[in-house]
């Protein structure tokens, strides 16, 4: 069983999901996402480390943070999850930089009811000033939480192969491009890289290539634009790609941005 409902309302996207087998590969979103489990054992790794978020606990996910997922056992699970753009975010907190939060999964009471509201209002589609008010009740509630006002930056070498990656995504990834500009071995990138983002340059380009494809779709409803301009091979491979992250196909997306609208 898998079932996945996705709505966007200005830079804020409301997910609703549920499945017992399925399982997220490793990836990671631009976003930060604030999350809570109504059913079941979240099961999934975070910065290499085991995290088990069980019934009412709230997930936290900063942007880039690399995080797999699956249910625990054969009961399931079922959650919703909010993505928020990080200028949204920091334009609610009233911050400049960039904020980390530490821990990976609370128990709060006030937290979680904010978060169920403000999804719950986005996948009902209420309208945008009810949906802007939940979210600036959930932002004062998330300012009470432990976070740092500087976030954790990448290496040098990490952020100038990232910043490399982003600007090519429509093409063919060639890892000796990026280790000759960086002056590395083929080795030596990999292994970093996977070091400090968890994941290699490989799977960090691919999940480069489905955010984008995904913004595409959101932008046009054209779903093979999604597939020409960043450079899929066809229709199935966007489809495969995007199912492992996002737990739907890129064909069932764009239906639920058609439907929506």
């Amino acid at each position: 069983m898998q079932h996945f409902t996705y709505k966007k309302m200005d830079g804020i996207t409301a997910l609703k999901a549920s499945f017992t087998d399925f399982k997220y590969k490793k990836h990671a979103h631009q976003e930060y996402a604030f999350g809570v489990t109504l059913k079941g054992i979240q099961h999934y790794h975070l910065d290499g480390n085991l995290q088990l978020s069980h019934q009412n606990g709230i997930m936290f996910f900063n942007p880039e943070q690399v995080h797999d997922g699956m249910a625990y056992n054969r009961e399931g699970l079922e959650y919703v999850m909010l993505y928020v753009d990080p200028p949204l975010l920091l334009e609610a907190i009233q911050k400049r930089e960039m904020i980390s939060f530490e821990k990976p999964i609370l128990y709060n009471n006030s937290l979680k009811h904010h978060i169920l509201n403000l999804s719950h209002a986005i996948l009902t589609e209420e309208n945008s000033a009810l949906c802007n008010e939940l979210f600036l009740h959930l932002t004062d509630c998330l300012v009470a939480q432990d976070f740092n006002s500087s976030m954790k930056m990448d290496s040098f070498i990490i952020k100038k192969a990232k910043e490399i990656i982003h600007s090519h995504v429509e093409d063919v990834l060639k890892i000796e491009d990026i280790c000759q500009e960086l002056q590395l071995t083929t080795f030596q990138l990999i292994r970093l890289f996977k070091k400090h983002t968890g994941i290699t340059p490989y799977q960090y380009f691919l999940n480069c290539k489905v955010g984008r494809a995904k913004s595409i779709i959101e932008q046009t409803g054209d779903i093979y634009a999604g597939v020409a301009q960043c450079g899929f091979v066809d229709l199935p491979h966007l489809n495969k790609h995007f199912k492992s992250i996002f737990g739907i196909t890129a064909f069932e997306y764009v239906s639920i941005i058609k439907n929506s609208g």
